[in-house]
């Protein structure tokens, strides 16, 4: 489904993301981790075409993300970690106005108005304002706008800032149900427990490199010792790791 083809992002000699390979299944749930500054969110901003990498290629599906972008981004959902939503409309007529984008049909649309916003707690706030709306409730809302056009990728950062517990529990599940029905995610996240819980796959990127590339339990293995993801992130990302990414990434082809 989502294919990063050996792809570097080079800023004025800077070099943000280098020579990144992944290959991501439908139906998994990735988890894409890294300290700040690792070069995370410019993956993100190629992988939704808002980046053109340097070299290498992004495909959705097998579409080209720059030699095609409408048909790529018709593809995808993005949840970023702060919304920019246009404030002056209501959430309903947010979640109207990208269906229409989308070319959503208005059967589609409603069907999504009604399961989303009844399952995020959003009813009673779907005809106010989005400047009235906490951080959460964009958040949700964001979500409830990403399902809508049944994308085949979901692109998310942060995706559990602002949210509550019950809310948190809410996602978590909607993620699940979409993968077992055949969605994607590429998700980022500092919520380390979150990433333990939910991936099937994890990537961890560190000074612009990808470290490793496979399952927690993996990861274990690959570092000789147990402990929480946390615990195993921290080893792997500290300053003094500066092995080359073979010696840590274990190589196994993932068919998409």
């Amino acid at each position: 489904m989502l294919r990063i083809d050996n792809v570097t992002k080079k800023f004025d000699g800077f070099t943000a993301v280098d020579n990144l390979e992944l290959l991501i299944p439908r139906g998994q749930l990735f988890c894409f981790l890294g300290p700040n500054g690792a070069g995370k969110t410019t993956t993100i901003k190629m992988i939704t075409g808002m980046l053109r990498p340097t070299e290498g290629c992004v495909q959705i599906d097998g579409i080209d993300n720059q030699q095609n972008p409408v048909e790529a981004k018709r593809r995808i959902g993005f949840i970023p970690d702060t919304p920019y939503l246009y404030e002056k409309l209501s959430g309903r007529e947010f979640l109207h106005f990208v269906g229409d984008l989308f070319k959503v049909p208005e059967p589609q649309k409603e069907e999504a108005f009604a399961k989303y916003f009844s399952t995020f707690g959003l009813m009673d706030a779907a005809d106010q304002l989005i400047e009235n709306y906490s951080h959460g409730m964009r958040q949700k809302l964001c979500f409830s706008v990403a399902f809508m056009h049944r994308p085949q990728l979901l692109v998310i950062d942060e995706p559990m800032v602002g949210l509550d517990p019950r809310s948190m529990r809410t996602l978590k599940n909607l993620l699940r149900e979409y993968c077992r029905d055949g969605g994607t995610v590429f998700l980022s996240t500092h919520l380390l427990p979150i990433a333990e819980e939910l991936a099937d796959r994890l990537g961890i990127i560190t000074k612009s490199k990808l470290r490793f590339l496979g399952t927690t339990a993996e990861l274990r293995t690959n570092l000789a010792r147990e402990g929480s993801l946390e615990d195993l992130f921290l080893e792997l990302t500290e300053d003094g790791c500066t092995d080359p990414v073979a010696d840590v990434i274990p190589t196994r082809e993932v068919t998409a």
